[in-house]
């Protein structure tokens, strides 16, 4: 079982400086290497306090000189947006100053507001995605490539700097779409996927849907298929650690719904306003949902998930709203001192046993 941390790079008010947001990530990921996670993650979006990470490959390019172990990947990079020869290059460049620690994450993006700033179509989405995958193995495995899509075309071109892994850094594919997750099974590509929120009975519908799709392709979906989860979870022995940590997941699940649904509100253009909605949990629901609580509750809840959902990655959401830096550091300190050991050694006793 491999460990990460996903970093959002969130604002939730002018309290916090794009400096600080910024700060605070590379912080973390530095004390994610130290205390031996895999990897570190990093999103992408553009225009709002949602995320202030706006390029995931200049992230990785940048903490690429300051670790030395550590896996960095893109979660996600959103294609669409991007200009195909560019990516590329930028790929490969990344994946050379990091030695071959790239992780390639992907998406087609949700946000209409950010697809109109940069003057693409979000009903368009889908079909550029699937025109970067099909460029993708391409560009980054043939000295010479050309390729003439509908939306994207590019004339015979050599990417000048190329990936350190051979063939190419690894493809991880995240959707709530089970073609564009078939099409990532099919070309051999990781998986990543959520629960968002929600407790054990979405995680059990999840991965149903996860065995549907490996079926329709003929794939086995624990044999064949890499796959990754990403999940809010906190340990701490203090309830108001543990509250402060779900209303800043609760303001990350207010902003998200507000722009993936057209309905966010700003006072100057910028700041998105955390809006309650009727169909928000409440704190003592996400409390029941997820990994929270003393860090033996954290350690049997994440094995409970685990027997459930078998990914092979989990990556923990780390900094959300403006949950407290030194918190932070200190539970991501945690988790590899205490949670993340006691349940490896668990499931190496389950797999032991079960051979």
């Amino acid at each position: 079982m491999e460990f990460g941390v996903f970093i959002l790079a969130q604002q939730r008010s002018y309290e916090q400086t794009s400096q600080q947001v910024i700060q605070n990530s590379i912080e973390q990921t530095v004390a994610a290497e130290q205390a031996g996670f895999d990897s570190a993650w990093y999103a992408e979006h553009h225009f709002n306090n949602y995320s202030l990470s706006p390029s995931p490959l200049m992230m990785v390019a940048h903490m690429a000189a300051k670790t030395r172990r550590i896996r960095l990947g893109t979660a996600v990079c959103i294609l669409p947006l991007y200009q195909p020869a560019r990516f590329l290059a930028e790929v490969g460049f990344a994946d050379t100053v990091s030695n071959g620690r790239l992780d390639l994450g992907v998406g087609s993006g949700y946000q209409q507001f950010e697809f109109e700033r940069f003057g693409v179509d979000i009903a368009n989405s889908g079909a550029i995605y699937n025109e970067f995958l099909d460029i993708l193995p391409k560009g980054l495995t043939q000295k010479i490539f050309s390729y003439e899509g509908q939306f994207l075309k590019v004339p015979p071109s050599s990417i000048a700097v190329r990936c350190v892994q051979s063939p190419m850094p690894p493809v991880w594919v995240t959707s709530g779409n089970p073609a564009t997750l078939g099409r990532g099974v099919r070309e051999n590509y990781n998986l990543f996927v959520t629960a968002l929120l929600n407790g054990t009975e979405a995680i059990r519908g999840l991965r149903d849907r996860l065995e549907r799709v490996a079926d329709d392709n003929d794939k086995d979906l624990d044999r064949d298929v890499k796959f990754g989860f990403l999940r809010c979870a906190h340990a701490s022995d203090n309830k108001a650690d543990i509250d402060a940590y779900l209303q800043c997941a609760l303001f990350q699940r207010r902003i998200s719904e507000s722009l993936k649904y057209r309905r966010s509100q700003s006072d100057d253009g910028y700041m998105i306003k955390e809006v309650p909605y009727e169909t928000d949990p409440s704190i003592e629901q996400l409390r029941s949902n997820l990994p929270v609580g003393s860090v033996n509750q954290v350690i049997d809840r994440m094995l409970e998930e685990i027997s459930i959902l078998k990914p092979k990655h989990i990556a923990i959401q780390t900094q959300l709203g403006d949950f407290d830096q030194k918190t932070m550091l200190r539970q991501i300190e945690l988790w590899g001192e205490k949670i993340i050991p006691a349940i490896q050694k668990e499931l190496g006793t389950s797999q032991r046993q079960e051979t």
